[in-house]
């Protein structure tokens, strides 16, 4: 038996969805011919690939190792189709971006899609917003074709290249009380008994935070974890906590009701940075685009507003 792309386009899909049903009707193909193919790859490989359950299906870590590769060689396949409509003078294709959340970087997305759509009508934009670490992932094994991460520290398998670096400050209704005057910053051990929410401990951005406190022998009092900005936003309003935020993020939501200070002592940073992978070459779709991007970001200016 051989293997063909659209089992291996179908098991990914049955993964992402999670189930058979729904994956049968993304896919417009009957379930037990859908069920049928995930069985000859089981047979194909001689591997139990995915576990059925009565909350849906989930792979096997056979199937886990599978999914990353057939990710992997179907996005090979996408970058040859595009340069095969390249030579017919064509630039199309699907070209896939990640930005890292709570950054600056989500205010380009918008502008990049216009400029692509205007120049590049055939190019078909997958945005993603997710944690900096996995976007690293994704471009390192060719799942994605690039991304604006936090940190600037090597990774094997891709290239960095800095965008900008933010201080990082303190945001919500204890940052005044700790400092009414709004041009006073805040030492980092004042925070030592005030609830903070902030993003998971897989996040760059966590690790920035972990980092100040240890050098600063604070011990933080995290109340909550949040993944995403607009749930965190909305804790910090209420008073459910504090949080701490890249200086440009920070300043966006920023109201007079919700002070912003800096923090020091230490001085808490972060960068932005863009990731290729260091040994896939990009598509001629993903090039083009890349380009634009590049030609946004050096334009790209932090907030103009003064810093409380």
């Amino acid at each position: 038996m051989s293997i063909d792309f659209k089992k291996l386009r179908n098991f990914v899909k049955v993964i992402d969805m999670g189930s058979f049903s729904k994956a049968s009707v993304a896919l417009h193909i009957a379930q037990p011919a859908l069920s049928q193919q995930m069985m000859a790859l089981e047979a194909y490989f001689n591997q139990k690939l995915i576990i059925r359950g009565s909350h849906g299906v989930r792979p096997t870590d056979a199937g886990k190792a599978l999914y990353a590769h057939a990710q992997a060689i179907l996005r090979h396949l996408e970058r040859a189709q595009s340069d095969v409509n390249v030579s017919g003078g064509t630039l199309a294709g699907r070209v896939s971006i990640g930005l890292a959340t709570y950054s600056p970087a989500i205010s380009v997305a918008i502008p990049l899609f216009e400029k692509v759509k205007e120049e590049y009508p055939n190019i078909l934009l997958h945005i993603n917003s997710s944690f900096g670490q996995t976007l690293s992932e994704l471009v390192m094994t060719g799942r994605m074709d690039m991304a604006i991460i936090y940190g600037n520290q090597s990774i094997k398998g891709i290239t960095l290249e800095t965008i900008l670096t933010e201080i990082l400050c303190l945001v919500g209704h204890d940052a005044e009380r700790l400092a009414p005057d709004s041009h006073s910053p805040i030492e980092l051990a004042a925070l030592e008994n005030i609830p903070l929410v902030v993003p998971g401990k897989q996040h760059a951005l966590r690790w920035a935070i972990d980092e100040g406190f240890a050098r600063a022998r604070v011990q933080p009092r995290i109340v909550a974890e949040m993944e995403s900005i607009d749930i965190l936003a909305a804790a910090v309003t209420r008073g459910l906590g504090c949080t701490i935020l890249p200086r440009s993020t920070a300043l966006s939501l920023a109201t007079s009701a919700l002070p912003v200070r800096r923090l020091i002592r230490p001085t808490l940073e972060i960068s932005l940075s863009m990731c290729v992978s260091d040994h896939l070459p990009l598509s001629e779709a993903a090039v083009a685009t890349k380009g634009i991007l590049d030609k946004i970001l050096g334009d790209f200016t932090l907030p103009s507003l003064p810093l409380p």
